[in-house]
């Protein structure tokens, strides 16, 4: 029986072996070159020193018999990932002052547009290539069409965070593959993009027009490198004051009040979920149809921190939130789910499942590939190399690797893209990407088939591609045009 030492000593050793992650980016320098995050060494780490690598090769009667580490803490880690998963989309918008609608839309449209299409393209080809070969060939379970897009644009937050659905749903496969697809995901996402934005300059896509675009706040905390101004230019002076009058004389550290609005924020994505599953059980449900009772509470802990945010903002206590704090906050909650869930993967069931693991890699990767060289130009009027390059870094990993690749081709934010691409999620988060169809997508399967999800996607996907040819093709071929020379 689990107790709180055990839980204690697991989160201890996964701090070491992110120290140790860290150890051995520092020292290797193709692992510096693919930009791989110190959270997905340590969990490799972990993994090979687990019984399925270190357990595997040593004698059966050594002490290493069963790897490194107890059975009490694998049995700590292997619950971490659902758990702490919550804590990182809970927080996702909370501190982001969130603006109109309309005014989102009018900046990041086409990037709406390219970002939906890629992840509804996802499920698309996932659902084709499930119908006509993983299941006649392999006899894979139909809710595997859902993978691509699970692990592609969720990454290994979401991945992990779905293993108690594909448990449900009778496919518990599901959970190690999705995260080894998201591991695939980010580090081809990494290297493909590098390529392409070294091709890209070859080409002249690259284009280097000076235009005064300031990053949005929210996404300065993303990166590494930020300046004594940009850290000053974060506390307006307004801002700054109301935050120090909200807490004089308050006798608790920010820390733990932030995780009180992290705490909020999932208690009321519980109270949705359970309203959800409440009505679903008097109406729709009486017949037998349950969907709501396998969707995970993380999508709705999203939905709850923007509740909390936008109550805050019209109580005027919205200073209290310090964005920094609530992003190390996502952070750490993120490295825990990351090192956890690649060390619990189960490496027999890639192995059993190793020929649809690598088709359902290939076949993402290479329709993100495609969606980039052929649909951003098309949907996309202006820089669509730099802002097409961010989509595809997320659609293949994380937010992270978007902005990553974003750096690589506008690293003083000359097009304006990081403005679209960050404001773009509030539109794109929570419904894909882990948002609520991630989340419903393999009980939607389960329950009315793959044809129909297909017929629905699919459908979603030709609206968008309709939508963005209508709304921006003429002007993205007026900018091609132009970029060639031609009036």
């Amino acid at each position: 029986m689990l107790n709180l030492k055990d839980a204690l000593f697991a989160f201890i050793l996964v701090a070491l072996l992110i120290l140790v992650g860290r150890f051995i980016h520092q020292k290797i320098r193709w692992i510096q070159k693919l930009y791989i995050p110190e959270s997905i060494v340590a969990g490799v780490v972990a993994l090979v020193l687990g019984p399925q690598v270190l357990g595997a090769i040593a004698n059966p009667n050594s002490p290493l018999a069963n790897g490194v580490f107890p059975e009490s803490i694998r049995e700590v880690w292997s619950q971490s990932p659902g758990v702490f998963i919550n804590i990182v989309f809970a927080a996702l918008f909370l501190g982001e002052s969130i603006p109109h609608p309309r005014d989102i839309w009018n900046k990041a449209a086409p990037q709406v547009v390219f970002g939906q299409s890629l992840a509804w393209g996802q499920y698309v080809i996932g659902i084709l290539l499930t119908l006509f070969i993983l299941i006649p060939v392999f006899g894979i379970d139909p809710t595997a069409a859902a993978l691509i897009e699970i692990a592609f644009e969720g990454g290994h937050g979401t991945a992990a965070g779905m293993a108690g659905t594909f448990q449900e749903l009778g496919f518990p496969d599901g959970a190690d593959l999705a995260v080894g697809l998201a591991t695939v995901g980010i580090v081809s996402g990494i290297v493909t993009g590098t390529v392409l934005a070294n091709w890209g300059r070859r080409q002249g896509y690259v284009q280097g027009v000076q235009q005064n675009v300031a990053e949005p706040e929210w996404f300065e905390d993303y990166t590494h490198s930020e300046t004594p101004q940009i850290r000053r230019a974060r506390y307006v002076p307004s801002e700054h004051a109301s935050r120090s009058r909200l807490m004089r004389n308050m006798l608790v550290d920010p820390l733990s009040l932030h995780f009180g609005f992290v705490g909020l924020a999932i208690a009321i994505g519980w109270l949705i979920l359970q309203g959800l599953v409440w009505i679903e059980s008097v109406t729709w449900g009486v017949g037998g149809f349950e969907l709501m009772s396998y969707v995970p509470l993380f999508p709705m802990a999203l939905v709850g921190g923007i509740i909390v945010q936008l109550l805050m903002e019209r109580l005027g206590l919205h200073p209290l939130i310090i964005r920094p704090l609530m992003n190390n906050i996502a952070g750490v909650a993120l490295d825990i789910v990351v090192v956890t869930a690649l060390a619990t993967i189960s490496l027999k069931v890639l192995g059993a499942n190793l020929g649809a693991f690598l088709l359902l890699s290939v076949v993402g990767i290479a329709w993100n590939i495609f969606a980039f060289l052929y649909l951003a130009p098309r949907v996309i009027p202006s820089y669509w190399f730099e802002r097409g390059l961010g989509d595809l870094g997320q659609s293949m990993g994380v937010t992270a690797t978007g902005i990553l690749l974003l750096r690589m081709v506008d690293p003083d934010n000359r097009s304006g893209a990081f403005e679209s691409f960050a404001y773009k999620q509030l539109f794109f988060e929570p419904i894909v990407g882990g948002g609520l169809f991630t989340a419903a997508a393999p009980s939607l399967i389960a329950r009315f088939g793959l044809v129909s999800i297909l017929l629905l996607t699919g459908g979603i996907l030709v609206a968008w591609l309709v939508f963005g040819f209508l709304a921006f093709g003429k002007s993205a071929r007026r900018a091609r045009k132009s970029e060639k020379g031609i009036e």
